[in-house]
């Protein structure tokens, strides 16, 4: 009589975190409204030298302070350049640090929490810098960064980008120290699984949810971050035509042009405000915990 064997257990992780999925963009009027503004300005930005009617450095001294007429749209500054050709590529710089900055401090903080999550030898060293680093105010680092290094996109990314490694490397650490207790990574580790693959397979997937939440609220902090930079005048160099420049070189001229000031804070505040909203609906959909206390 021939004897059936039974098939070798076989280890299954179990999926503790969903792969995330966007409908949640166009999940309520305001979220899709919030959505569809970021694309707009992203758009508008990325397509500046196609859409912008003049050169935004182009000094026309001529020109100075003109309103608004069929030729400038939105008027001139104090040395005659189009206020609306300066504003469409300012969106260019400011987006490009908010979105530079968010990708480099995860993929820094990404690797610092899953190193310091899974081996307890080097969690103290790495963590008691993280903690030194997080002690400074991120905006006097940021100051003090580009103070010594001179001003450029560069400088500035890594200036807003170094005060949020820590924060994303304690958000891993935290993940991947409650990963790691889980049966099927503890069942990875006893068969001998190498390094390289139960990070990638195991804990990994399990960051994915709180980076994404955690990317939009310094996306927007980043964008806020710069254009404060460039309104102290420790940011990119003031013929560069960021948000903040603008807004700083406006200043002066505030009670006679107010709109100077008024449609760069408008746009940037539509700006943080849209990246803001879709974090939150990010959260929602992503933490179980918020899908259970709106089922009950």
């Amino acid at each position: 009589m021939a004897i059936e064997t039974l098939p070798e257990p076989s280890i299954a992780m179990p999926i503790t975190t969903a792969r995330p999925r966007f409908g949640f963009l166009l999940a309520t009027p305001i979220i899709a409204t919030a959505s569809i503004l970021l694309l707009l300005i992203t758009v508008m930005s990325i397509l500046a030298p196609w859409i912008a009617p003049h050169d935004p450095m182009q000094l026309l001294p001529a020109q100075r302070l003109r309103p608004a007429s069929e030729q400038f749209l939105l008027g001139t500054d104090a040395f005659g350049r189009d206020v609306l050709s300066r504003i469409i590529y300012g969106g260019r710089i400011s987006l490009l640090i908010g979105f530079g900055a968010t990708v480099m401090s995860i993929g820094c903080g990404l690797l610092i929490g899953l190193f310091s999550g899974f081996f307890r030898m080097v969690d103290a060293v790495l963590m008691r810098v993280m903690d030194g680093v997080m002690a400074i105010p991120a905006i006097l680092l940021a100051i003090a960064v580009v103070s010594l290094s001179g001003a450029s996109i560069f400088t500035v990314l890594i200036a807003i980008t170094i005060p949020e490694i820590p924060r994303v490397a304690r958000l891993v650490r935290s993940v991947v120290l409650s990963a790691r207790e889980e049966p099927y990574v503890e069942a990875a580790i006893s068969v001998g699984s190498g390094l390289p693959k139960i990070m990638w397979r195991h804990l990994l997937p399990n960051t994915i949810a709180p980076l994404i939440v955690e990317g939009t609220n310094f996306c927007a902090a980043a964008i806020l971050t710069e254009a404060i930079l460039s309104f102290l005048g420790a940011g990119i160099s003031p013929e560069t035509p960021t948000w903040g420049n603008i807004m700083a070189e406006g200043r002066q001229y505030f009670l006679v042009k107010p709109s100077l000031i008024f449609w760069p804070g408008l746009l940037l505040s539509i700006a943080i405000l849209s990246v803001n909203l879709i974090g939150d609906a990010a959260r929602d959909a992503l933490d179980p915990r918020m899908k259970q206390r709106e089922g009950k």
